[in-house]
């Protein structure tokens, strides 16, 4: 009883405007954001820009210049972390070949990407969690592999972030499994990314959450003159790209359009990430990318598995994929000094503190449903436990009115089963493990309750 007290009054968020908002952090889990260093990131970022370019077509065998040289770089500096992790952590490159005629990459080459995998301790728990980001840069000819193309921020920081959140994460024990990627390919078509997600869907892997980062350090836009670095984007696709009769069937009997497993990780990683992280908001844009563009959670997702992109509130046409140069008196160029290393301090923080909370909660429940038989004014939701991990030492049930975008409440239950006084018909629901830490598996959008449940 003390536990659900505590339980109740601790972690049952309200989100209208006005309400007092409980934050109760995992003192861990705030160590490991706190030990996030700007002055790293920086370091990393210059670095990287250091390469000249790191173009898909740039050379491979200097040391000191090209894409060869920064996966070669990327990789010493994730293998540094291996005795911190007592052997749990293993670096490796992961090699695709793309390009030839009539490609954005005009001849055949080989790529490699960066993986760095940190093996959880749970040898019953196959979960991964995976974040992201892209190691090649360009300007705007697609075949210009030359030209300097520094790529501090598109996407050095991304790059930045993952090297900092190895070097604090690798000594910690988790139950499931992290992995790093550095991915190549990402300018010229997603191609390190297809690959990876091709790779896991033929291994099977059971993949929970895909954070992929890119573009995290700007905070000043062109044009519109703002500049701002408490924002942060995460992008997630409504309706699933891999979808199947069936699970288009129960997303119209649902009205699921809005709480896709994308949808789901995006609400996520917006309490969690404000949880850990001050002065930072989340911002959920409730599509899959820009107009236009794209990045490397797209394949994942065509793939079927839960993956979002993470990206700064504010984007700098005068520096994307340009040459370093002044132009009309504006300096233009990707170049280290234009990365708010502050901002992608706190954008590191979001995804650590995401990652960290799901790789310590229980597994999510299964079969998850809403009673939907017989006309009532109440509502009754059914799950069964998880079937493996820990067991949970309870339940969260989230609930909104069906035009808000954001869980409004959550209800601390023990039980399986749980009946609220509260119209199916004028609510939308989910259910979600926690452990007695506080730690919340993704949350399950429920189906149509079978009629018996096998406890």
């Amino acid at each position: 009883m003390k536990k659900l007290l505590f339980h109740f009054l601790m972690l049952l968020i309200l989100y209208p405007a006005g309400a007092q908002t409980i934050i109760n952090r995992d003192p861990d889990i705030s160590r490991m954001v706190n030990e996030i260093s700007a002055e790293r990131l920086e370091q990393h970022v210059r670095t990287l820009a250091g390469f000249h370019t790191r173009h898909n077509l740039s050379t491979q065998t200097d040391p000191e210049r090209g894409i060869g040289a920064a996966w070669n770089w990327i990789k010493t500096e994730m293998e540094k972390n291996i005795p911190a992790s007592e052997g749990r952590l293993s670096v490796k490159f992961e090699d695709y070949n793309v390009g030839g005629k009539g490609q954005r990459i005009s001849r055949p080459v080989t790529l490699k990407n960066v993986v760095a995998t940190l093996q959880g301790t749970d040898s019953s728990d196959d979960r991964k969690i995976i974040i992201s980001a892209h190691l090649d840069s360009r300007v705007q000819l697609d075949n210009d592999s030359t030209s300097y193309a520094p790529g501090a921020d598109d996407d050095g920081s991304g790059i930045a972030a993952i090297l900092e959140l190895i070097r604090i994460m690798a000594p910690v024990k988790f139950p499931s499994t992290i992995v790093f990627m550095a991915l190549s390919g990402e300018e010229h078509g997603l191609y390190g990314a297809r690959h990876m997600a091709e790779l896991a869907k033929k291994e099977n892997w059971n993949i929970v959450a895909m954070l992929n980062n890119d573009m995290i350090g700007n905070s000043s836009s062109s044009e519109t003159l703002l500049n701002d670095n408490m924002h942060v984007r995460v992008f997630s696709e409504g309706v699933p790209a891999y979808e199947t009769e069936r699970m288009a069937a129960l997303r119209k009997y649902t009205s699921g359009e809005n709480d896709g497993k994308a949808r789901q990780l995006a609400r996520y990683i917006k309490e969690t990430g404000e949880r850990y992280v001050d002065q930072l908001t989340v911002t959920l844009v409730f599509r899959n990318d820009r107009f236009g563009r794209g990045g490397d959670h797209s394949p994942f997702c065509e793939l079927g598995f839960t993956a979002v992109r993470i990206c700064e509130f504010n984007e700098n046409y005068h520096r994307t994929h340009k040459i370093p140069a002044i132009v009309d008196g504006v300096q233009e160029g990707d170049l280290p000094e234009y990365v708010d290393y502050e901002y992608v301090r706190k954008n590191a923080g979001v995804n650590l503190a995401t990652i960290a909370n799901l790789a310590l909660a229980p597994h999510q429940p299964v079969n998850c449903g809403i009673v939907t038989g017989g006309l009532t004014n109440k509502t009754t939701l059914r799950w069964e436990a998880p079937a493996a991990g820990k067991k949970p030492s309870g339940y969260y049930i989230l609930m909104r009115e069906t035009w808000q975008p954001l869980w409004e409440k959550k209800i601390f239950v023990t039980g399986t089963e749980v009946t609220l006084p509260y119209s199916k018909d004028n609510y939308f629901f989910a259910i979600q493990s926690v452990d007695a830490s506080g730690h919340e598996s993704l949350p399950v959008f429920p189906g149509q309750a079978r009629r018996t449940i096998t406890r």
